[in-house]
């Protein structure tokens, strides 16, 4: 007897069938089968099926997994052929999340377009790209032929786009009542930030001239508003021209969540740019029952210091208080002060006086040296530099025909560092429903939103730049990226033991504090390993290592058709899939 190289084996699984007719049926199932020790329990991990191989091929390998000899069977050349290896971990991984979270019914009805709709989200997780880049990698990935999408043609792919992008207000309903409702969403909160990207063209309707968060100068751009809940998975989104400002991108989105998705009741979070005033007003003629968490500009801040409804020494002895104001009748004033950040500012604005002294110098020295005469001149000089950093309002500039003198604003540098550190957070919502803690936190909690465009933009789905010229088609991209971003945010939370991402982070007794790491945050930035030796993985590095988890097409002698067997898989590829809590498949399709 041959040593058993591995703990596979064939099961013969047998059943039978009554028709109507009373006529009985026997089966014989013959499935290989790899078995292991989880926990304690034998688990059993089917690798393929045989049922259709030849009765003496199936019996070939069944004496092999038993370690008969075959010296004839492996002496034959040509007795087992690898006929094809398709990558499959990752497509696999990700698709099992999307059955898991439902994201098939989600979409819309079965058929063509939404088995191409799922697999462009599924694509633009595991692998980023542009629709025709997707096209041309189904193929080769186990994604195309188990969705019987791997034929597909461009024309398809961009009529599954405009399908999908038809039914994106059936879809963030249903994703709000998931989210968003009192069920699931008792503190009935949701968090709106805006970003934007740019588009490689000119003529797209949505594109407009405007302010570039990603710093891209002599584009058009988009803006896109997401909704999340307070833990900032992703609910809905919303494509706007590129010159909206964040008060408008609100105000539309606050009649979706109240007349679209039929939520009356609702506490909106949004940064001080985008819930203005005029905002707050429209708000409130909503019944009485929309709130919202922001928080105060700082000519607004400065406003109540002079007023000395907010005084330094509240912080003497904590770094929070609340207070009210005349001006803001029925709403609460959280202050807040961050001593981290007040250092932060500090520094930062004196590096960058700084810097503008150093650009200052040579225009300084021109001056002297009379290479550089005449207050146009000179004033043309300055102005070329002074404002590169926005600190020309710290710093005084006298100007004669033959002399240029620089000195800076020191009484307004003080007066601007006394608001170092402080922030004012405004809310008409009762303490009884949100203390003053819990007020300061989900305000900070935009920073889920924060993340949320990081992994979309750049992290993980690569939105930017838009290449479509459609308008629709523009909206179908970002509705796209919004999807493939609620599966990252699962598959993120889901497999943190195998990547940096932070387990559990401390509750903090004081929400005005720095964000604290968990311990095994800790452990992984220090270690960058596992206890194991095994090193811990970005998200994208696990999934790179899932795809080389390949199905392979075996060919044996004498066998009519190819049977698919998955190689083995590392400890850390099959942790991946317990940790979404599904046995490594087949095929996708069930």
């Amino acid at each position: 007897m041959l040593e058993q190289p591995t703990a596979m084996h064939v099961a013969r699984i047998r059943s039978s069938h009554t028709d109507r007719q009373g006529r009985r049926r026997e089966y014989e199932s013959r499935l290989l089968r790899r078995t292991y020790r989880e926990g304690g329990k034998v688990r059993h991990e089917t690798l393929a099926n045989l049922t259709r191989l030849p009765d003496h091929v199936v019996d070939a390998v069944e004496a092999a997994l038993r370690g008969d000899a075959l010296t004839a069977a492996r002496g034959a050349p040509g007795a087992v052929t690898i006929a094809r290896s398709l990558p499959h971990g990752h497509v696999a991984a990700v698709h099992a999340m999307a059955r898991k979270l439902g994201l098939p019914a989600l979409l819309g009805p079965a058929g063509r377009h939404r088995d191409l709709a799922l697999a462009l989200i599924i694509s633009r997780v595991a692998h980023p790209g542009s629709k025709l880049s997707a096209l041309a990698w189904w193929p080769d990935t186990t994604l195309g032929p188990d969705l019987r999408i791997d034929d597909a043609a461009t024309d398809e792919v961009y009529a599954a786009m405009d399908w999908l992008q038809a039914r994106q207000d059936a879809i963030e309903s249903r994703l709000a009542r998931r989210h968003l409702a009192p069920q699931a969403n008792p503190q009935r909160m949701a968090l709106f930030d805006l970003s934007s990207s740019w588009l490689e063209g000119t003529h797209c309707p949505p594109g407009e001239r405007g302010y570039s968060r990603d710093g891209k100068k002599g584009k058009v751009q988009i803006e896109y508003g997401l909704l999340t809940d307070p833990e900032g998975r992703p609910v809905a989104v919303r494509v706007l021209g590129g010159s909206t400002a964040g008060p408008a991108a609100f105000a539309e989105i606050a009649e979706v969540v109240r007349n679209g998705f039929g939520l009356r009741k609702m506490v909106m979070a949004g940064d001080r740019g985008m819930i203005t005033t005029a905002r707050i007003e429209a708000l409130r003629e909503l019944d009485g029952n929309y709130g919202w968490i922001t928080a105060l500009r700082s000519p607004a801040i400065r406003k109540l210091m002079a007023g000395d409804a907010l005084q330094l020494s509240l912080f003497d002895e904590q770094d929070l208080a609340e207070i009210t104001s005349p001006d803001f009748p029925g709403e609460r004033l959280i202050c807040c002060r961050n001593p981290a950040l007040a250092e932060q500012r500090a520094r930062k604005r004196e590096a960058l006086l700084a810097a503008t002294e150093k650009l200052l110098a040579p225009v300084i020295a021109r001056a002297r040296a009379g290479r550089l005469a005449g207050e146009a001149a000179i004033g043309t000089a300055v102005g070329k530099v002074i404002g590169k950093y926005k600190m020309a309002r710290h710093f005084d500039v006298t100007i004669t025909g033959a002399s240029l003198a620089i000195e800076r604003r020191q009484g307004q540098i003080r007066e601007e560092a006394l608001l170092d550190g402080i922030y004012v957070i405004r809310t008409p919502v009762p303490a009884e429903t949100l203390d003053t803690a819990a007020a300061v936190t989900a305000y900070k909690s935009l920073k889920h939103v924060e993340r949320d465009f990081r992994h979309i933009k750049s992290d993980d789905l690569d939105l930017r730049p838009v290449f479509h010229r459609l308008e629709k088609r523009v909206r179908g991209h970002v509705l796209i990226c919004m999807l493939a971003a609620y599966l990252t945010w699962h598959l993120r939370q889901a497999w943190a033991p195998l990547t940096y991402t932070g387990q559990d982070p401390p509750p903090q007794a004081n929400p005005v504090a720095p964000a604290r790491r968990s311990g095994h945050a800790d452990a992984t930035a220090s270690r960058q390993h596992h206890e194991n030796g095994r090193p811990y993985r970005s998200f994208g590095g696990l999934l790179a290592h899932l795809a080389t988890l390949t199905r392979n097409q075996v060919l044996f002698a004498g066998a009519p058709a190819a049977v698919p067997v998955l190689t083995e898989p590392t400890p850390e590829q099959r942790q991946a899939f317990d940790l979404i809590s599904t046995p490594i498949p087949l095929t996708l399709r069930k």
